[in-house]
């Protein structure tokens, strides 16, 4: 008896394991601008040299600063949103009321350091072009997501939600994509950094419509 109740539990067990591979690996994904927004604060509030490099942080801290906290609250936390059992319960209510705030943060704290920081000229024009896309998709992607809240469209505001989502990460994206061409290349031209950062939200909105296409299916 005991022998068929485990086998029983098993899978459950197993599903339940499989359930976590996607928060996880978004947590893990995440670390890496958390880690580097971390270091950022840790210079402003240490006083840490002034270089070319940090000194429109220091001339100008709350745009940078408000990013960091939330990208930080918006990408750890939403990884959980995620995870099937959490998103049943009275989590992804609670979760949600600080998500959208933080999510909301950094969409306009990360257009705001677009046009109001003097950009280092590795990054170019076309970067900047490219980040206030982003930033105003991802914008526009929350305040849907919160009007198909208000009309109870939840199957909307999910979809939403996990487009918004797929571009807030998109900095670990990033970071993972241009490892190697800077290990071989050195410091990147305004180009290569442009196609490559533009790649990465392409490559997360691409799976985060996958994802949504699975989830309308299984409906």
């Amino acid at each position: 008896m005991n022998t068929q109740i485990a086998q029983k539990k098993e899978p459950m067990r197993q599903a339940g394991r499989r359930a976590w591979v996607l928060p996880t690996a978004l947590i893990l994904l995440s670390l890496i601008p958390v880690l580097a927004g971390s270091v950022r604060v840790g210079e402003l509030a240490g006083s840490a040299e002034v270089t070319a490099a940090n000194a429109r942080f220091f001339d100008s801290p709350v745009p940078v600063v408000s990013h960091i906290i939330g990208a930080t609250l918006y990408s750890l936390l939403g990884a959980f949103q995620f995870s099937a059992s959490l998103r049943r319960g009275r989590w992804h209510r609670v979760a949600g009321l600080v998500l959208i705030p933080a999510g909301l943060i950094t969409a306009v704290s990360g257009l705001w350091m677009t046009v109001a920081y003097d950009l280092p000229a590795s990054d170019g024009d076309a970067l900047l072009v490219v980040r206030l896309i982003f930033g105003l998709g991802m914008l526009l992607a929350l305040l849907r997501g919160v009007r198909s809240l208000a009309r109870r469209n939840f199957s909307s505001h999910g979809a939403w939600m996990t487009r918004a989502y797929a571009i807030g990460v998109a900095a670990g994206t990033q970071a993972v994509i241009m490892i190697v061409p800077s290990l071989v290349l050195g410091e990147l031209d305004a180009t290569t950094k442009a196609v490559l950062m533009t790649t990465a939200w392409v490559l997360n909105l691409a799976v985060a419509e996958h994802a949504i296409r699975r989830r309308a299916g299984r409906r």
